[in-house]
């Protein structure tokens, strides 16, 4: 074991100020900025309250990134494990805030103008730590940055606090105080969040923290409620104010039986006419929202920008929904489309044809798993997929495919050169034979397509599984070979 390294005198006066708080507290006006990083984490993981309380009220640098010190590692052993910092010392900080917010003017050392309470900027803490070198660099440019930003020494501004918000009908959420706290203080700040997730929480208690939030700073929205229609329809107006909206995931809204198509028509156009408000929105994912058959035309006329990304899964379409989704000006330029368990299987293949065609030189990965394509549309789809040249993934699990249209679609793939992952299911004639014949037909099939691949000249990986589908899907498979996955690079 190698001598333990003395510590430097640094580090040395660093302990001497911990060990005398009042001390501490009474020098900070004039403590070098480059060792308040250091003090403040120490006091922080060693929870000393009377310091931390009285740091963040003069605090030498703009942001506060307080949200990457809330986990700090310690080491138990051998094992590296997460040690949740308690919300009492949270609270301690809270408080000094308060105190610093209820001042007419600013400490003259005090240049906060953000409190960051997101898993963010952990190099923030590491250089000012570690990185000696970097130290004075880092504090010049903090305090050109500060004077450049800030209007006048001493004049007052409402502090801005970033936080990740996920709501939940938890009420003892690790942030559910903030939200108290921001409430009783509207006006001295502004609580920002740019990641927003919903899930498992009613319509009152998301629009009552939705209405503390500046909905402008979010970028990323993500919903995962059983909400009604109606439901979504009062969330709608809060969509709309989220004017740098970037993602949208929504899943798992019902249409009530008792509800009329005019009801229907009425709640569908509150929600997407808020589209109208996201010319920032990139990526739009809808999973299992029964809404769209039938009216997907209304949501599509509604996008501003064109997207990178389009998801709709587990959902019933209509034909005409497909129709418009293929004439939709906003997918011209996809780079990922998402259709998986939507179920194509009498529609005709002339929409989705078209759709690769528009995407053709765009698009770089296609998951069409559990859409039950027959052979006949596969093949009127091939000569619009050899065009999708920056084509990277292609998912087509969970097709009726024989082994002759596997052979076909792989001949096509093989154009593709970007195209690096392939994903099928084992064609369905394997499931007709009965008992021992499973094994030898399965291993019959992999020989043939084998060959078939090296014959092509793929070098990539063409992953098979043996997951029946359709019209074999419900009989039992008691093999151990068919339980396993099958895969094949050649490269």
């Amino acid at each position: 074991m190698s001598p333990q390294a003395s510590p430097t005198l640094l580090e040395l006066a660093m302990q001497n100020l911990l060990r005398k708080e009042a001390l501490a507290i009474s020098a900070l006006e004039d403590l070098p900025g480059e060792l308040f990083p250091r003090l403040f984490k120490a006091a922080f993981v060693n929870r000393q309250t009377d310091i931390l309380k009285a740091m963040v009220q003069v605090w030498p640098f703009p942001c506060l990134p307080l949200g990457a010190l809330m986990k700090t590692k310690t080491v138990h052993t051998e094992t590296l494990q997460d040690k949740v910092v308690p919300m009492e010392t949270l609270q301690v900080i809270l408080d000094g805030l308060d105190l610093l917010l209820a001042e007419k003017t600013r400490p003259r050392r005090c240049k906060l103008q953000v409190l960051d309470l997101r898993s963010e900027h952990q190099n923030f803490w590491k250089v000012w730590a570690e990185n000696t070198a970097d130290i004075c660099s880092a504090e010049a440019k903090s305090r050109k940055q500060a004077q450049q930003t800030r209007p006048g020494m001493g004049t007052k501004q409402p502090l801005q606090v970033f936080v990740d918000v996920h709501l939940t009908q938890r009420v003892l959420d690790p942030f559910f105080n903030i939200f108290v706290w921001a409430e009783e203080r509207k006006g001295l700040l502004q609580l920002s969040c740019k990641r927003l997730k919903i899930s498992t929480v009613t319509i009152q208690r998301a629009t009552k923290a939705l209405g503390l939030l500046d909905l402008g700073c979010v970028q990323e929205v993500e919903v995962q409620c059983t909400w009604k229609l109606a439901t979504l329809a009062a969330f709608a107006p809060y969509l709309g104010q989220m004017k740098s909206l970037r993602r949208f995931f929504l899943s798992h809204v019902q249409v009530p039986v008792s509800i009329s198509p005019e009801e229907k028509e009425q709640f569908v156009t509150q929600f997407a006419s808020q589209f109208l408000n996201l010319s920032c929105l990139q990526e739009l994912f809808l999973a299992s929202a029964s809404f769209l058959e039938g009216c997907l035309a209304q949501m599509l006329r509604c996008l501003k920008a064109p997207l990178d990304a389009l998801s709709i899964t587990d959902c019933q379409l209509l034909q005409s929904d497909l129709d418009d989704l293929s004439q939709c000006p906003s997918i011209h330029q996809l780079k990922h489309l998402n259709l998986s368990g939507v179920q194509l299987t009498h529609f005709s293949p002339d929409p989705l044809r078209v759709l690769l065609e528009r995407v053709a030189a765009t698009l770089q990965t296609l998951d069409l798993e559990g859409c039950r394509i027959e052979d006949s549309q596969l093949s009127a789809l091939l000569p619009a997929l050899c065009r999708c040249v920056q084509l990277t993934t292609f998912n087509y699990l969970k097709n009726s495919v024989s082994v002759e249209g596997l052979e076909h679609l792989l001949r096509h793939t093989a154009r593709l050169s970007r195209l690096s992952l392939e994903m099928y299911s084992v064609p369905w004639e394997i499931y007709r034979v009965q008992g021992a014949g499973h094994r030898r037909r399965l291993e019959q099939l992999r020989d043939e397509l084998r060959r078939t691949v090296v014959l092509l000249g793929h070098h990539k990986t063409i992953w098979f599984s043996i997951i029946p589908c359709p019209p074999y899907e419900r009989r039992a498979i008691h093999e151990p070979e068919l339980r396993q996955l099958q895969d094949y690079n050649p490269a």
